[in-house]
């Protein structure tokens, strides 16, 4: 598969007016265009995410925003930790392993051998308060294949909470959790790193826990704005289907 990407991206924003008080942008995309196969999936989007900001990607589906996580997380490389969509757990592992795999490339491969075979005190003291947060403490050792999909779902943010980044990059990281626990555990995403961007499709969720919300749709940015000014009409054009244009 054919992937061409153009912008003038930078994951430390040093562009800036010369002598005005300028404050470097975690991201700044400039005109980003990514292509698959010749088939555009991103048309000109232009995007600046600050440090500390917390921003939320809304859109039907198809409309760029998993693209748009997918370049944000190569240009922060290391600096991320992510949420996958699909989970990319390890199901034979145990929800302490598959947590304890956020920081891997951290730790020597020794210490990583040591602990697949048994774990101790200090990784366990330290991977238990997120499982236990995460209302995962009683799994702890269970493998992953043996929960259910919300489960598995919460072992990925715990995953992500442990590498403890500055960024957190999420692909719709509450999507199988029960609705009830789904804002807990956002809140516990927004808490677990200084600037996080998520894409959901719940969009009250959405707009409940984040104060920025970036619509795209068609591959473009439709509107980029607080969450409290986003109404109804704007989420209906936004939502619109072809035939209703």
């Amino acid at each position: 598969m054919d992937t061409t990407a153009t912008d003038g991206g930078a994951v430390d924003g040093s562009r800036g007016p010369g002598t005005e008080a300028y404050h470097p942008a975690i991201f700044d995309l400039q005109e980003l265009s990514i292509a698959y196969e010749d088939i555009p999936v991103l048309r000109q989007v232009d995007l600046r995410i600050e440090p500390g900001e917390k921003v939320v990607l809304i859109g039907p589906s198809g409309a760029g925003k998993t693209t748009l996580l997918r370049h944000l997380q190569e240009l922060g490389g290391t600096d991320c930790s992510v949420i996958h969509q699909d989970y990319a757990l390890v199901p034979q592992l145990s929800a302490f392993h598959n947590v304890y795999a956020g920081r891997l490339d951290l730790n020597t491969m020794w210490r990583n051998l040591v602990t697949l075979l048994r774990p101790g005190p200090s990784e366990l003291s330290a991977v238990r308060p997120i499982l236990q947060a995460l209302d995962m403490e009683d799994k702890l050792h269970d493998r992953v294949q043996s929960l259910s999909g919300g489960q598995q779902q919460r072992v990925a943010v715990g995953r992500a909470i442990y590498r403890d980044s500055e960024i957190l990059l999420g692909d719709e990281p509450v999507s199988a959790i029960d609705p009830h626990q789904a804002g807990r555990v956002l809140d516990l995403i927004r808490g677990s790193a200084a600037t996080v961007v998520l894409a959901m499709h719940d969009v009250e969720l959405a707009l409940d826990h984040f104060p920025r919300v970036v619509a795209l749709r068609d591959g473009q940015i439709f509107f980029d704005m607080p969450s409290e000014h986003v109404d109804a009409e704007a989420l209906r054009l936004l939502y619109r289907s072809e035939s209703q244009e």
